[in-house]
């Protein structure tokens, strides 16, 4: 198994190739692929040192799984002559998420859609993911009217410029700035760009993600997305409408049946989902679960991720996983 990770030296790629050890995956030959400043620079890999190489060089090299974290300029360019040549690509850009011709896939929710024929596999934006991976089971169940979700997002999402901006600013430091205003002990309404309707487009891609995953466009949804000061992890309050009523020891009874969330939601020690502890780990929590008692149906949720792991980078090797132990590639 050749595999190849573009992107290796931003923040996702690092965690990807974390992950890949982590997780065993059988990586016969690794390809690390960077922009052509980076060429040259050494990067470890279960303790042995590899040379990151440019992408020429590693379309040359055919290798059997391509896993992109390299911007969506580059995908477009670069993702269909991997797939040309027989590569599979799972891109974790916005560059082909709403190409009807590609999955967007959380392989908890919908891996089996997959076949060998999909040599351009998409994976979701954080925030979508770790939203989609606790309504999943419940829409299956109770039928999803309309969702309501603002997100508290870490400047991670952002970049290796944004958690450097955090940083000096923390200490008062001055230097690059990610975002127009200061981030520390702020709150920026204000991920990605601004669309022509007012909404921004990671507000957007919690919208239109959301209904193509769970395959119904009927799911009303409407976001707010906001950018905080902490170092990794995003949170969500979430508020769902349901076609039909739900009994809430039964939601939580699904929610913990659910492959890859863990409930933490004890009111009385303190217990609920928080960015600090998802740090570093693959699960999707969720807490302060309770009926809106202002609507019919109607249920709040806390859900808290490591937009870099579950969000991002594990996402990712987990559909390389499904794809290798279901002989899709």
């Amino acid at each position: 198994m050749k595999v190849a990770v573009v992107g290796a030296t931003g923040l996702v790629g690092n965690v990807m190739l974390k992950v890949l050890e982590e997780r065993n995956f059988p990586v016969d030959e690794l390809l690390l692929v960077a922009s052509e400043r980076s060429v040259g620079k050494k990067i470890d890999f279960k303790g042995i040192p590899h040379e990151v190489i440019s992408i020429p060089a590693a379309i040359e090299e055919k290798p059997d799984i391509a896993l992109f974290s390299a911007g969506g300029g580059t995908s477009l360019e670069w993702a269909p002559k991997f797939a040309e040549i027989g590569t599979t690509v799972i891109d974790n850009s916005s560059a082909w998420r709403m190409d009807r011709s590609k999955k967007l896939i959380v392989p908890e929710i919908n891996a089996r859609e997959l076949t060998k024929e999909d040599k351009i596999i998409a994976n979701p934006n954080c925030s979508t993911i770790q939203m989609v991976m606790a309504l999943a089971p419940l829409h299956n169940k109770y039928k999803i009217k309309r969702v309501v979700v603002s997100t508290y997002q870490s400047v991670s999402g952002t970049g290796v410029k944004a958690v450097e901006q955090l940083e000096n600013e923390i200490v008062g430091k001055k230097g690059d700035m990610a975002y127009h205003y200061p981030i520390h002990k702020n709150a920026i309404p204000h991920c990605d760009v601004f669309e022509e309707n007012g909404y921004t487009k990671e507000e957007m891609k919690l919208v239109r993600e959301t209904q193509k995953i769970l395959g119904d466009k009927t799911i009303a949804v409407t976001a707010t997305a906001v950018r905080i000061p902490t170092a990794g992890g995003h949170s969500e309050a979430v508020n769902v409408e349901f076609e039909n009523d739900f009994n809430l020891d039964e939601v939580r009874s699904i929610l913990n049946n659910t492959d890859g969330v863990t409930i933490q939601d004890n009111l009385d020690v303190n217990v609920y989902p928080m960015p600090m502890y998802a740090n570093g780990k693959d699960d999707v929590f969720v807490g302060r679960i309770r009926r809106d008692t202002s609507q019919p149906n109607s249920l709040n949720l806390w859900v808290v991720s490591d937009n870099l792991r579950k969000g991002a980078a594990t996402n990712t090797v987990q559909i390389a996983e499904y794809l290798v132990n279901n002989n899709l590639v």
